[in-house]
């Protein structure tokens, strides 16, 4: 229990010191609001996406899998279809990926998601995860409007499709770039974003698992508290009307 405190504590250090990096480097950048949902159904699907798309790379070290029981997966449904490396319900939601490996092949090794909504935000996640483009110049062959130069390859691309960076000149005379689906993939533009929103959602969910709870006993606390004044309040005025 205490090493898994000492090193949440060094994950949001971490978080803390560079999050104003990652604001500054997405200055300037117009991020599309991200359509968050935590209907229990939207979280289930971004969960999917996640272990499916995700956690080939990118470790969730401090959320483990039965934690998914918050949003109505019970533990046959995560056993079934979230488990695919011989992990049990109660372990943490790691990667099998070895560091040195993944800093040979990406030059770096791919950051830990279990806050990375918090650290990031989910409108740069949201836009980040619809801006990729292909790039011939880039090691991986794609690039993205919202992190250029990155190292991270697209994903989700069978989804999305290819993107191409077009640049053009606009009404005021600068250049003005925008990205167009040169080769559709296998969803809609729209159905794409949805799949995005969905994932983005779980990832938002994942940075605070006990936010809906805490949200529902502040609640109960805060009509607690009112029913207590006024019981309190008609205590005191009962008390001392035959002094007064």
């Amino acid at each position: 229990m205490k090493t898994r405190v000492i090193k949440l504590l060094k994950r949001l250090a971490i978080v803390a010191l560079f999050t104003p990096a990652l604001v500054a480097a997405s200055e300037g950048i117009h991020l599309d609001k991200a359509p968050l949902s935590t209907e229990q159904a939207n979280l289930q699907h971004g969960a999917k996406l996640f272990v499916n798309y995700c956690l080939n790379c990118h470790g969730a070290s401090l959320v483990r899998y039965n934690q998914l029981q918050r949003i109505g997966l019970d533990e046959k449904t995560i056993t079934e279809n979230l488990l695919f490396t011989g992990d049990k319900v109660g372990d943490m939601m790691t990667v099998a990926m070895k560091r040195e490996d993944a800093e040979a092949w990406f030059g770096t090794a791919p950051p830990d998601l279990s806050v990375i909504s918090r650290a990031k935000g989910a409108d740069y996640l949201y836009t980040y995860l619809r801006g990729f483009y292909k790039d011939e110049n880039r090691p991986t062959g794609w690039n993205n409007v919202a992190f250029p130069n990155v190292g991270m390859p697209h994903a989700l691309w069978n989804l999305q499709g290819e993107q191409t960076l077009v640049e053009k000149t606009g009404e005021n005379g600068h250049q003005e770039a925008t990205l167009v689906l040169s080769k559709p993939g296998q969803l809609s533009k729209d159905e794409y974003d949805q799949n995005v929103a969905d994932l983005v959602s779980f990832l938002e969910w994942m940075g605070d698992p006990s936010a809906e709870t805490r949200k529902k006993i502040g609640i109960f606390v805060l009509i607690f508290i009112a029913g207590f004044y006024v019981l309190a309040h008609a205590l005191g005025k009962n008390y001392w009307k035959d002094i007064h």
